[in-house]
């Protein structure tokens, strides 16, 4: 077997961030079905997707509120949109959030195994997200 053999197709490369893309909305839609949040409209023009490790999503409910929703690779999390101006914005939001969250966790008097395991992979999803949001190169055209 060569690289050729090995390597997908323009196609095949499309199909499979396509379904990634499926997949990592239907997350987001589903969370913020699970906290009561229904009749979603996607605003893709302000929306981001960065395969494989996230999508940031701008989600209007049938109510009118807004939200900025991060999912994929990544803990699924929500926020109001208010709270951030675009998708970048918002990953820079959740990772400072996620961080606090973990330090919180750490600083605790009685901190289990399974606590401390959390925390540890909220900070580097945190971190994560902290490095894809001062990558320039991701965001050199976006509109957002």
């Amino acid at each position: 077997m060569n690289d050729q053999d090995t390597q997908l197709s323009n196609e095949e490369q499309q199909q499979l961030i396509s379904q990634w893309q499926r997949e990592s909305l239907q997350a987001a839609q589903k969370y913020l079905a699970e906290k009561g949040i229904l009749g979603m409209n996607i605003q893709a023009n302000a929306s981001r997707i960065l395969p494989p490790i996230c999508g940031v999503w701008k989600i209007k409910d049938d109510l009118g509120k807004v939200y900025w929703v991060v999912s994929g690779k990544v803990p699924t999390d929500a926020m109001l949109a208010s709270g951030a101006e675009d998708a970048r914005a918002a990953l820079k939001h959740f990772s400072y959030q996620w961080q606090i969250k973990a330090d919180k966790i750490l600083a605790g008097k009685l901190v289990d195994p399974a606590q401390k395991e959390y925390a540890n992979i909220l900070i580097h999803h945190a971190h994560g997200l902290y490095e894809l949001a001062n990558a320039e190169n991701l965001w050199a055209n976006a509109t957002s």
